[in-house]
């Protein structure tokens, strides 16, 4: 082992362990690891972002674009509207719900296509009498199946054809991928519908439904001689910290705040609206000297109890900075999803200013089905959590979109504007057809449906980089040359190597099932992406060594790295349902390690039938 292959595989241990570590973000981790290459000279300083330039990196930024075209235009609401069945037992509503996953995420991202069908899927389980996570857990798991059938369906299949395109064979075409992928997807609907959701444990999340919210909204009037007289609720927010209590509004000349300023200075006769555990209510109320009023019961998507509004100009309001006066009867209670993905992740409530940015109160978080109220203004926000909010509607529905959250509540089809619908439907088949009929390369056919898609408003171009997922495309473009110094230091040879006179004892097929193997393995716990890029060097430099051709081993690890089914952090999707299911870390094993095993058995002889060594 020469010194440069000792540095870049030295490296690579310490990316893995940082990846499984999970302390930083992958993105971070991969700019890391280019920088430990560039500055040990592995990799030349003028190719250290060449890999923002890749066919990979550039398609999979624009497939984002135009999958949030389907999502924005309605597209996808057709779709659901007609294959889904209305009435139907549990096993073939699961197929059909997660085909459905499987079949949208062969074109779009598949946490998009998940993001739109977790409303439905709830509501099927309701209406099916199942809780949530046994039909949630088969819809993540179909829509990750969905994406090994095509060359778009997700970024490592398009790291994959990369890679096939240096050993000078040429790029995978679009639908190389579906004859193994498309049996694999296939036969995983149909063994997660049959069986594999019994296999789900059933947890009971406690919903918005079964949330007694009136055990703890209160109101509290303020009095001549209460301590809250003439303090502003800041210092009233102070207090009530240290009984786990908050102000989640303010009535005053029965005219209703929600999420009221903090420089407010409060009057005898104002109502408190104090949110707290009944354990500490009386703690919160003593504190202060306040009086109690009643309990106010607020039901999920339902209007709070009416309260006369007095005209502004008979009893003004004098309303703080960034407040919103509303009827109470618009307040609502709802539940967001937080995806893995969005900029909420590592905040707090005081961190995103939810009272005067978006007028809203942060009531409740679940996470992994435990619900908590207590410390939530300081209480870093993970992904997977489920926020409870109350507001109006107006304003909850923008603070989900202005930060991508996933709305748990029964969404009604929407068909906001059927001429982008069918735009967007025919850019993408366009986008997809020049591709696959090799009249352009795959970057440059879907970069012009991205131009397409912005130029008739299908994707507004203000909002259209907000469609990329950034991370991903930094973690692919710093990842793609570190890949190239395994493989040109020789590191990548020396791991085939070991693979081969350790475990595969010179056989191909053995070969071929180890790769995909590891390759399963590391997606548990790394990014699918990520996995792909370090071992497509090990698979090529193994099929090279077995004088056998590469591509059964290059689908291996396009196959492998599609099947994070153990783990909660294996993959995005898996991530996502994590608080909506009720889910622990433990239970994605019950159904994703047969589900592997099923995988394994179907792939591997096809492998071998449409890509002989």
């Amino acid at each position: 082992m020469n010194p440069e292959q000792l540095q870049i595989l030295a490296i690579l241990v310490a990316t893995v362990v940082m990846f499984l570590w999970g302390r930083w973000r992958h993105d971070m981790v991969a700019l890391g690891a280019l920088l430990a290459c560039v500055f040990a000279g592995l990799v030349p300083r003028s190719e250290a972002f060449a890999g923002f330039g890749h066919p990979a990196v550039i398609t999979v930024a624009c497939v984002l674009v135009m999958s949030r075209g389907l999502q924005n235009s309605g597209a996808v609401d057709i779709l659901t509207q007609r294959l889904l069945p209305s009435s139907a037992g549990p096993t073939l509503t699961i197929a059909a719900l997660t085909g459905l996953g499987a079949l949208l995420s062969a074109f779009m991202n598949n946490v998009g296509a998940l993001a739109l069908l977790m409303p439905v899927a709830i509501q099927v389980a309701a209406k099916q009498r199942l809780p949530p996570g046994q039909v949630l857990m088969p819809l993540a798991f179909g829509s990750i199946l969905g994406g090994m059938t095509t060359l778009i369906g997700t970024p490592p299949n398009l790291i994959v054809s990369g890679f096939r395109a240096q050993t000078g064979a040429g790029t995978f075409a679009m639908f190389d991928f579906t004859p193994v992928g498309l049996a694999v997807a296939a036969g995983g609907v149909l063994f997660v519908a049959l069986l594999g959701w019994r296999l789900v444990p059933a947890r009971e999340r406690a919903g918005v439904e079964g949330f007694d919210t009136g055990a703890y909204l209160t109101e509290a009037r303020i009095t001549e001689d209460s301590k809250a007289h003439g303090k502003s609720l800041a210092d009233i927010g102070k207090v009530l910290e240290d009984a786990d209590a908050q102000v989640v509004g303010l009535v005053r000349n029965e005219v209703r705040v929600t999420a009221p300023h903090a420089g407010r200075i409060m009057r005898a006769g104002d109502i408190l609206v104090i949110e707290a555990e009944p354990k500490s209510l009386a703690a919160a109320l003593s504190s202060l000297g306040l009086k109690l009023v009643e309990a106010l019961p607020v039901k999920p998507q339902e209007k709070s109890p009416k309260v006369e509004s007095v005209p502004a100009k008979d009893k003004p309001l004098d309303k703080g900075k960034g407040e919103k006066a509303v009827d109470v009867e618009e307040v609502v209670l709802m539940e967001l999803a937080v995806r893995p993905d969005t900029y909420l992740v590592g905040r707090s409530a005081t961190d995103l200013q939810l009272r005067t940015r978006f007028g809203i109160n942060l009531l409740a978080l679940s996470r992994q089905g435990r619900r908590s109220i207590r410390r939530l203004r300081s209480e870093r926000i993970q992904a997977g959590d489920v926020l409870l909010l109350q507001g109006s509607p107006d304003a909850v529905v923008s603070f989900g979109n202005e930060f991508g959250c996933v709305p748990l509540a029964q969404r009604a089809i929407r068909l906001p504007n059927r001429r982008q619908a069918v735009l967007a439907t025919l850019i993408m088949a366009a986008a997809v057809g020049g591709a696959a009929f090799g009249l352009l390369p795959a970057a440059i056919s879907f970069a012009a449906g991205v131009l397409a898609a912005m130029a008739s408003r299908v994707v507004s171009p203000r909002t259209v980089y907000d469609a990329v997922d950034w991370p991903v495309i930094v973690l692919l473009a710093a990842l793609i040359p570190v890949a190239g110094a395994m493989a040109s230091t020789g590191a990548a040879d020396l791991v085939a190597r070991f693979f081969l006179e350790h475990l595969a004892r010179g056989h191909p097929i053995i070969g071929v099932a180890l790769i995909l193997v590891v390759t399963m393995t590391l997606s548990d716990f790394m990014n699918n992406a990520a996995t792909a890029a370090v071992m497509c060097p090990i698979a090529i430099s193994t099929a090279a060594q077995l004088d056998a051709r590469p591509d059964s081993f290059l689908m291996a690890v396009a196959i492998g790295a599609s099947c994070a089914f153990l783990t909660p952090i294996g993959h995005q999707n898996n991530t996502l349902i994590l608080g909506p299911g009720g889910f622990r870390f433990g239970d994605y094993w019950k159904l994703g390690l047969p589900l592997e095993i099923v995988v394994i058995a179907i792939s591997i002889p096809l492998l071998l039938f449409f890509w002989p060594l």
